[in-house]
């Protein structure tokens, strides 16, 4: 096939598209010719850690927001690849809840496996990304860092899957100024260590919240407060948390709510979420949205509309992920490939109408859940991708969300079913609260002197 498809990123979405290829090309397809352009110096997006905030090695802006001692904040029974599951990867079964080596080394494995690295150009940041009408194809520039080169390509399809978790939203609010300690927004948080011994704010109630602020309480902070903008989480939070309203103004150390309450505090973190941003894109194939489960302008979640030659990976608000992401790349893959016809534009708008209809007429998470994991079903019906219990799967995230209720610090020590092997995962060798050390060796005690 003289057809040539350029992907941009080689994170969950972008290696999800990688192996949808190879896994056409494993079965005798003929398929196109594949580049990844991937700006980090590795593979796996987010995932890839790395301790540097701010700017790169090559003077990017750095792209990872994750930090060290992540433990996933959903069950793994929710995002298993439905062609690579946990145990055909770690030859056990492995507890519900695994720290980011962990699922670091399970993304990677499956890729290594398929044997695609070869496809990937890294320290590679695409710098712009156009459509020519009349030769009806896109021309990327790119810079290649480790020649020192910048050059342009012609390909015939464009797959967007560089991730919306890594450009900053950080609102500013009185007196941020002339705070006498740290401001920091989640995307720069590396380390709970920082903060041991100190009194945080944390602004907003997003898992980022969450998660970084029970990472610090697990590793020794003072205090946390949360400000909230609507409502608080509401979990049973420990003695030394506490949620209060919107922040007002800072003056020097002293934090102000709109209910009147003050609290000194050493950092404040915003837990302000992200924006779907690309600057690389022209502004005809631009997607601009806010974060939700059905994004606009994309025909079956991932298509362009006023450019079917162009798409978007993982750009949904998400409860589901790694499985998401197969079945929006096999489906991008089958139209790429001409195994599946578009519909006119209109119907594609009135398409996307409908189901962002179904997503504003979910009442509470529960529904949420749900409206994704019919997502989900309908694009797998449309593919060879292997079909999985999508409702087995709902149906851990339900358990998960009653069990954060019962116990926010407690949650991952609950074990799932696998929908793929019909395995229940064992409980870990120590509790979550008591489990210091995140690494790969310790989780799976591999290691000949591992100690948590």
């Amino acid at each position: 096939m003289s057809t040539r498809v350029a992907i941009i990123g080689a994170g969950p979405s972008g290696l999800a598209q990688l192996r949808a290829f190879q896994s056409a090309k494993q079965k005798g397809a003929e398929i196109p010719e594949i580049v990844c352009f991937e700006k980090q110096s590795d593979w796996g997006g987010l995932w890839n850690y790395s301790w540097r905030t701010g700017m790169d090695e090559n003077g990017e802006s750095a792209h990872g927001s994750m930090y060290r001692y992540l433990w996933s904040n959903g069950p793994k029974e929710g995002l298993e690849f439905a062609d690579y599951s946990f145990e055909d990867h770690f030859d056990h079964p492995i507890a519900s809840y695994p720290p980011r080596a962990v699922l670091y080394d399970y993304i990677i494995g499956r890729v290594e496996k398929a044997n695609i690295r070869n496809l990937i150009r890294f320290n590679s940041p695409v710098r712009r990304v156009t459509y020519d009408e009349a030769s009806e194809k896109f021309s990327i520039i790119v810079e290649d860092h480790e020649k020192g080169t910048e050059y342009t390509e012609e390909f015939d399809y464009v797959i967007v899957s560089s991730g919306h978790f890594s450009t900053p939203n950080a609102p500013h609010y009185p007196g941020f100024d002339t705070f006498n300690g740290r401001i920091l927004h989640a995307h720069d948080f590396r380390d709970a260590l920082e903060f041991k011994g100190k009194d945080l704010l944390l602004i907003g109630t997003s898992y980022s919240a969450e998660d970084i602020g029970s990472q610090c309480w697990k590793y020794g902070c003072k205090s946390i407060t949360v400000s909230h903008r609507t409502a608080p989480m509401g979990y049973d939070w420990p003695d030394n948390w506490k949620e209060v309203p919107l922040l007002t103004k800072v003056e020097k150390n002293t934090c102000t709510f709109n209910d009147g309450t003050q609290k000194k505090v050493d950092a404040i973190i915003l837990c302000t979420g992200y924006l779907h941003y690309f600057p690389f894109m022209e502004e005809k194939l631009k997607l601009r949205t806010n974060n939700r489960l059905y994004p606009v302008n994309l025909y079956n979640g991932v298509v362009w509309v006023d450019n079917p030659k162009c798409m978007y990976l993982g750009m949904q608000d998400q409860w589901f992920t790694f499985n998401m992401f197969d079945a929006q790349a096999w489906y991008v893959r089958d139209v790429i490939m001409g195994r599946l016809d578009l519909p006119s534009k209109a119907k594609m708008f009135a398409d996307i109408d409908q189901w962002r209809a179904d997503e504003d007429a979910q009442s509470d998470d529960y529904g949420a859940i749900k409206f994704q994991g019919n997502y989900i079903d309908h694009l797998i019906r449309l593919t060879d991708y292997p079909t999985f219990d999508i409702q087995g799967s709902c149906e851990a995230f339900y358990q998960w969300k009653k069990h954060k209720k019962k116990g926010i610090m407690t949650f991952r020590n609950h074990g799932y079913t696998s929908v793929m092997t019909g395995t229940v995962a064992p409980p870990h060798h120590t509790s979550w609260v008591e489990a210091l050390d995140d690494s790969l060796e310790s989780y799976l005690q591999t290691g000949p002197d591992v100690q948590d």
